[in-house]
């Protein structure tokens, strides 16, 4: 299989879908995806799933399965278990020919990639079949590679007929990095669910059983970096910031689970102990009540060293009424307000994420809960999962024409 050009697969099917005008029928959209484990593109694809069924089309999920796919169960959209994690070209081409099949009778309307060894199959089995092909562009990629064989696997997920980008930041480097005509990009933000997260919906209880979990004695500020345990989320630098602010009297939670790095594990122990932050700085593992974490928490820090494509976690934690303090590069200048929601801080710089986390306890009461209700209103109005669903279906909407009505085009700029 060329990265540049696939060989047609086989003989084209013949279309047996029936027309759209005059909504005779609700459109139906195959999202195909790797897996359904976990993480944001696992989650958008299960709320955009919803969202269809609400909206009275038909969804279809194809992946290889995993925990979310009872989710889909729950919401009747179906489920097709596929390999489709694999990038092996042998299997992606078997699995272009089975996309092909299930678009041809289910009568498939738009197939949706969301990551790149899916898309090529999603790509061929459209081309062959004559449905609509749209993308989500998630992240920046890693392009580097023999002979640019990378940039020309990755640019797969440039060729739908509409590229949904995550963030400004992702679509100016899709424009930038694949050349893409700007005409064909739209950025539609990732979207939180706002009714788990929701400090209204946090009880008590559920905050006082993770602090006795955490050991987190009273009294003291408590700031937190969610984030697996992985070099580039800047936990290290978090606890040099630590160190140069030379403050006791707070906690610092680096939340999130190491997945089998136990060597970066090991080395953020050792940093701990020769900065002579024993006391302030523990690690907790993965936390499964993100919403009570944010509520016992009284910031939150991105650390990150490398831009983050959209960054949920600040988003997150501003819902929650957590002011934020994030690095200044990826997506972060269009989540966080600076100075009204939270703070900036060079990528990697310890004494000027020292400097924010000092401004940050200095804030009285009153400023900090003036800096909550500024937090929540703009989350709210930016990035619920409603917004970044409504969005998609416009998108949707605009490629399949003026043959589904109720959804306009979606504004762009």
């Amino acid at each position: 299989m060329s990265m540049d050009q696939p060989e047609p697969i086989d003989a084209p099917l013949p279309d047996t879908r029936q027309p759209l005008a005059g909504g005779s029928r609700a459109p139906v959209v195959l999202q195909v995806l790797p897996a359904l484990v976990t993480g944001g593109v696992e989650r958008g694809t299960i709320d955009m799933a919803a969202a269809l069924a609400e909206a009275g089309w038909t969804p279809i999920v194809a992946s290889e399965g995993g925990p979310m796919a009872r989710e889909l169960a729950r919401i009747g959209a179906e489920h097709i278990t596929l390999p489709l994690a694999s990038k092996n070209p042998l299997v992606i081409r078997k699995n272009a020919d089975r996309l092909a099949e299930i678009i041809a009778a289910k009568g498939v309307d738009i197939i949706h990639a969301r990551s790149r060894a899916p898309a090529w199959s999603a790509w061929m089995a459209a081309q062959r079949t004559g449905c609509h092909f749209v993308t989500t562009f998630h992240g920046t990629y890693n392009t580097a590679g023999w002979f640019g064989l990378k940039n020309r696997y990755n640019a797969i997920m440039t060729r739908g007929e509409r590229v949904i980008a995550i963030s400004e930041f992702i679509a100016e480097h899709i424009r930038r990095v694949y050349g893409l005509d700007p005409d064909r990009i739209r950025v539609v933000h990732r979207g939180i669910d706002l009714s788990r997260f929701d400090p209204n919906r946090v009880s008590p209880e559920r905050i006082i059983q993770l602090a006795q979990k955490w050991r987190l004695p009273d009294g003291y500020r408590v700031i937190m970096l969610p984030g697996r345990l992985t070099r580039w989320k800047g936990q290290a630098v978090l606890i040099e910031a630590l160190a140069l602010l030379g403050r006791h009297d707070v906690r610092c939670l680096l939340v999130g689970s190491d997945q089998g790095r136990t060597g970066y594990r090991e080395e953020l122990e050792e940093l701990v102990r020769q900065r002579d932050l024993v006391d302030v700085v523990h690690l907790t593992d993965e936390c499964n009540d993100m919403p009570a974490a944010y509520m016992l928490t009284d910031a939150v820090v991105s650390a990150s060293t490398d831009p983050e494509a959209f960054g949920r976690v600040a988003v997150e934690a501003q819902a929650m009424g957590r002011p934020v303090i994030v690095t200044a590069h990826g997506a972060t200048g269009e989540t966080v307000q600076p100075g009204r929601t939270g703070w900036l801080t060079a990528p990697g710089d310890a004494m000027a994420l020292a400097q924010a986390l000092d401004r940050f306890l200095a804030l009285s009461a009153e400023e900090r809960g003036g800096m909550a209700q500024v937090a929540i209103e703009h989350v709210r109005a930016n990035f619920s999962k409603e917004t970044m669903c409504a969005r998609t279906m416009a998108v949707y909407a605009e490629v399949l024409g003026a043959e589904v009505p109720g959804h306009p085009l979606p504004e762009q700029g």
